[in-house]
């Protein structure tokens, strides 16, 4: 399966884009939206028993599809996040995370990471959850078909959507100034570009909360030619205490 993934400043942006999506010819199951979790107050008010009461995934689904302006009876899946917080993963495309059709209790530890990286790249979790943390709605589409990628990507750009590419710059413009004096110190690296590629190297799914030597075999894999370069190095090691913030307290600016 191919991906395509839009982020959305506002929910109401991401639900026109959902609504767009939907008049194409994609199933509901080629459709993911994730979203933080801001409406748990109305998730309260749903009535719960110990055992899920017959159509509680359609009643909370209503209850949030109507705070996204969607379609009443969309599943909702509820996931709290490590560094994120509560989220929201909509629609019967949250099958394809493994959340099924419904309700999914409160998950930790690596629960994004488990559930994305069935067949999303692990070096893309991290700017999930960035855009998760500040209040954005992520949509992503699964399909074979070109064309529906193709025209997809059109429905999303015209609501507004910015593209993965351009979410990443943004984030290590946002942490640039900060990890700057951290890598102008090394000779004869291209000091920037080796130290960002360990910095995001350290946020990877698997990789996360290991030190480097504990990461070293993965690595040498995974960057064969420069995962012995010092500012490479000093990146991943500067990577994993950023995380580890993130952990303690998600607000908090960057190391």
């Amino acid at each position: 399966m191919k991906t395509l993934v839009g982020i959305f400043d506002t929910q109401t942006d991401a639900a026109a884009a959902y609504r767009d999506l939907r008049s194409l010819s994609l199933r509901e199951d080629n459709i993911i939206v994730l979203t933080p979790g801001a409406s748990l107050k109305e998730l309260d008010a749903v009535p719960t028993e110990d055992g899920e009461q017959p159509g509680m995934g359609k009643a909370i689904g209503g209850v949030i599809g109507g705070a996204m302006g969607l379609a009443g009876g969309v599943a909702v899946a509820t996931l709290l996040l490590p560094a994120v917080g509560p989220v929201l993963a909509l629609g019967l495309g949250a099958g394809a995370l493994g959340l099924g059709g419904a309700v999914a209790g409160a998950a930790g530890g690596g629960a994004l990471e488990d559930l994305l990286t069935r067949g999303l790249p692990k070096d893309e979790i991290f700017l999930y959850e960035d855009a998760l943390r500040h209040g954005r709605t992520v949509i992503i589409v699964v399909c074979e078909d070109e064309d529906l990628l193709t025209r997809s990507r059109e429905i999303m750009e015209r609501n507004g959507a910015e593209s993965l590419d351009a979410a990443r710059e943004k984030w290590w413009i946002g942490l640039r100034d900060t990890e700057e004096t951290h890598y102008d110190a090394a000779e004869g690296d291209p000091e920037e570009h080796l130290y960002r590629i360990g910095f995001e190297a350290a946020l990877e799914a698997g990789l996360r909360g290991k030190t480097f030597h504990d990461a070293q075999s993965a690595l040498q894999q995974r960057f064969p030619r420069i995962y012995q370069k010092e500012s490479f190095q000093r990146g991943y090691e500067r990577g994993q205490k950023y995380y580890s913030s993130l952990q303690k307290d998600p607000a908090a600016p960057p190391l």
